[in-house]
């Protein structure tokens, strides 16, 4: 048993146990932070495009109604406003994620092409030492 612990303590602290836990807590914060945005900005303006006060209140009603006002009751009512909406998040963060992965892409690139170029003129110049060594050498 003590060993058993020990072994899942080791894995815990694992470098990628750890990045995966700062990862989830960083997508739960994004993620509270889109759904603010869609909530505030992006549904209230598609609402007054469709015509509701809310897109989030968007529905179909595809059975009878009974009572009146707020006491209404429908059966089989689609809540189709809610969904897009969902969907819409999945887009934005979808969006977001794209953009962070290919500006991350860039810059290792970025990096990866100066590192080559360093390598490369370290190269060069340590050929131009060993030439005048050489020639020295030869006088």
């Amino acid at each position: 048993m003590k060993k058993l612990f020990g072994e899942f303590k080791v894995f815990l602290m694992q470098g990628n146990v750890l990045d995966l836990a700062v990862a989830v807590v960083i997508g739960a914060a994004f993620k509270a932070i889109v759904d603010a945005l869609v909530a505030d900005l992006v549904n209230p303006l598609i609402g007054l495009i469709v015509g509701k006060n809310s897109f989030d209140s968007a529905t179909v009603t595809l059975g009878s109604c009974t009572g009146v006002g707020k006491a209404q009751v429908c059966k089989g009512v689609i809540t189709y406003g809610h969904f897009l909406g969902q969907i819409l998040n999945f887009v934005i963060i979808a969006a977001v994620i794209f953009v962070i992965i290919k500006s991350f892409e860039k810059m290792q690139n970025l990096r990866r092409s100066t590192t080559e170029e360093v390598a490369e003129s370290i190269a060069e110049d340590t050929v131009l030492l060993r030439e005048i060594r050489d020639a020295l050498v030869a006088r």
